[in-house]
Parts: C-alpha cells; structure tokens; sequence
C-alpha cells in the first residue's frame, strides 16, 4: 500500500534510481530592470539519488508436501512469495520515512486531534500545500487509529475512492486533509515486534517520499524440478527509496503502550 503513496518516476541507472525535485526555489517576481529587460532566473533542481538493491524470495516445497496438504499450495506459494517481497518495499519506505527530522514533539505522546493539526501545521509553515488532498497521507498504527476512534470526529470520516497517479484505487479514510492507511509494520510498533512506548506514525505529501522499482527486473518464476520432484515459486524485485524533501514530512511519536497485549 506505502508504494501507492509516493513519488515513483525515477531514472534508473544500473544500481541507482534518480529522483529529480523542481521547483522555482525564493523566487519572488520582478518588474522590469532599468535596461527594459525582465530579469530571467533558473529553476532549482535536485537529484536524488537511492541505492537499488536485489531481493528474492523462494518457496519450494516436495511433491509429498504439496499430496498431503490441503488447497492449492501452487497458488498459496505464489501468494505468500508476492506478499514477502510487498512487505519488503514498505519495509524500504519505511526506513526511508525514518530519516525525517520534523516532529511536533521529541516525547511520545498518544494520538488527539490537536496531535494531528500540529502535524498539519508544520506542513503548512513548510509551505507544503496542504489543501492538496489527493497527495496528502497519514500512515499510523493500529493503536493511534484506535484512539482515534473513540473520537466523533474521526470515527464518523466518510471512506472515499482515491486514484493515485499510479497503480489500482486504494480506499482510504479521508480526515482533516490527509488519505489514513493503517499500518502495523511501523518502526517501534508493536505489530514490528516494537514495545509501542514511542511509535513512529507519519503525516506527509506524496512529493517528500520516492520509491523505485524496476519494472523490467521483476520476475515471477515458478517451475518443478523432475530430479529432486519439487515444485518452487520465486519472486525477485530490485527496489529503492529515498526521502527527497525532509519539509514534506512529519514524524509523530506515538504512545502506543497502553494497547500493548499482556
């Protein structure tokens, strides 16, 4: 779902993946010199550059597995070695979205409204167009979502259809100006194996965040080997991401531990 949210138009270079941020930097607007001439600028480019990295993941399992167990277990081979290689490329925006510095407090707090319109605000003060609702997201925990539930204002948020640029529709919840996806992978969350004291929940533009993969690198493989009488499912991917604007981020610390299991 985290790949849906970003910037995915890279130039890949063998092992690399370049991002390009554009924009017109201060510039402010001019009258014409004292020549006549209006005074012409240049717009102020970054390249950001990821590592692309070469992950697998493969299933097999022997003809005598495959006999006695119940269902499809080509099909469940397939499904479960696309899944681990999904996980992968959250777990890479993840670790992206980690390096952002903004944060609305450096002490865990547990999730409010007002928690959410700092974050918001901090957007706005970094002249990130926050009415840009389509390109706006919030990815939380499971356990900020559900003290947000106990809100009226939260809880009673319309789902609507939202098209990226790229990929299928997603559904999210739209609240206060951003797209909500529940994750339970967060660094520090409880669901990452985390203690949930001091998760880490982020609010964003879909511009701070890129996220490449190569397309023509993509393989599924799946084959039986008449030697040893297995069947495998292989799926390989070669991906990146990058934080390309750390002012398009913010990083909430959430207070998870009073939903921790006991």
């Amino acid at each position: 779902i985290l790949r849906a949210m970003c910037v995915q138009e890279a130039n890949v270079r063998g092992n690399e993946a370049i991002f390009l941020v554009a924009d017109s930097g201060s510039a402010t607007a001019n009258t014409r010199g004292v020549n006549g001439l209006i005074p012409a600028r240049a717009d102020n480019l970054t390249q950001n550059t990821c590592t692309i990295i070469e992950y697998h993941d493969l299933v097999r399992k022997t003809d005598f597995n495959i006999l006695s167990s119940q269902g499809d277990q080509r099909r469940i081979m397939q499904e479960t070695s696309m899944a681990v290689i999904n996980r992968r490329i959250d777990n890479s925006i993840i670790a992206a979205l980690d390096g952002a510095t903004n944060n609305p407090s450096t002490t865990a707090q547990v999730a409010s409204i007002d928690l959410i319109v700092h974050a918001q605000t901090i957007l706005g003060n970094n002249l990130v167009p926050i009415w840009d609702e389509d390109n706006m997201f919030a990815v939380v925990s499971p356990a900020f979502n559900g003290y947000l539930m106990q809100t009226p204002e939260y809880a009673s948020a319309d789902y609507v259809e939202v098209k990226p640029f790229t990929g299928p529709a997603r559904r999210f919840r739209r609240f206060m100006g951003f797209n909500w996806s529940i994750h339970g992978r967060l660094t520090n969350s409880v669901g990452a194996g985390g203690t949930g004291a001091s998760e880490q929940n982020f609010f964003f533009h879909r511009n701070a965040i890129g996220c490449a993969v190569h397309k023509d690198g993509i393989q599924t493989a799946v084959g039986y080997d008449e030697e040893q009488a297995y069947m495998f499912a292989r799926t390989t991917v070669h991906i990146g991401a990058v934080l390309l604007q750390n002012s398009g981020v913010v990083l909430v610390l959430h207070d998870a531990s009073g939903y921790a299991a006991v």
